[in-house]
């Protein structure tokens, strides 16, 4: 184990990076655990461009090249609350919410490894997480796994996709980029929110419901009022 420690701390890494809670901790995360890391930024025709501006802008920050690929193929495909504005942020019981985008994390993990192999990246970092409310199938570990193993056979490569939330609650992510000496930058500079609404955002929407319940949870826990 310490051998492979060692040798992803001499590695490059590529992180999926939407300027969010989640993949914001990731690059933290990133950062701690390998000698060189990038990041990629996903244009689906997101509802906000900020996302892509917030994404840049901390990339800049953190010292980390960022690229933006467009992928504005999947908002033609996929009728969807982030995509279309004429689509109402809602959840339905017994079905996946309406922020539900099909074949992202498929499509955007796919691009993000032959990137990945074009600028000697072998390890694919996500911050997918089984854990989370959504229940979104993209987010579950055994999809990923699968993913894993067809992308290398699909490049005759060893590419590694790591998900250090998978089995993460909100209040742990938030334990985590603690950890990172992160919890300040996470809470101030990322973007989450449904309606585009930096740092705290909006407060009504499910993204920021569950940021907020996660990150009240762990100051409790932590003994911050």
């Amino acid at each position: 184990m310490k051998k492979q420690v060692i040798k992803m701390k001499n590695e490059k890494a590529l992180v999926v990076f939407s300027g969010g809670q989640d993949s914001t901790t990731c690059l933290f995360w990133a950062l701690e655990n390998f000698k060189e890391v990038e990041t990629v930024t996903f244009d689906y025709n997101q509802r906000h461009d900020l996302e892509i501006e917030v994404a840049q802008e901390i990339a800049k920050e953190l010292g980390v090249n960022n690229r933006v690929l467009d992928m504005s193929l999947i908002s033609q495909l996929s009728a969807n609350a982030l995509t279309r504005d004429d689509i109402e942020i809602e959840e339905k019981d017994g079905e996946l919410p309406s922020t539900f985008v099909e074949g992202r994390n498929h499509l955007f993990l796919s691009f993000a490894a032959v990137l990945g192999k074009q600028i000697g990246a072998k390890h694919i970092i996500t911050g997918v997480s089984e854990t989370d409310f959504s229940g979104y199938p993209d987010c579950r570990d055994g999809f990923i796994k699968s993913l894993n193993v067809t992308l290398n056979l699909s490049m005759d490569d060893q590419f590694v996709i790591h998900t250090p939330l998978m089995w993460r609650d909100k209040k742990e992510v938030w334990q985590l980029s603690d950890e990172l000496g992160a919890l300040d930058f996470v809470q101030n500079r990322t973007l989450t929110c449904y309606n585009g609404v930096m740092a705290e955002g909006c407060g009504e929407c499910p993204a920021c419901q569950l940021r907020r319940e996660g990150l009240d949870a762990y100051l409790t826990e932590k003994g911050v009022s």
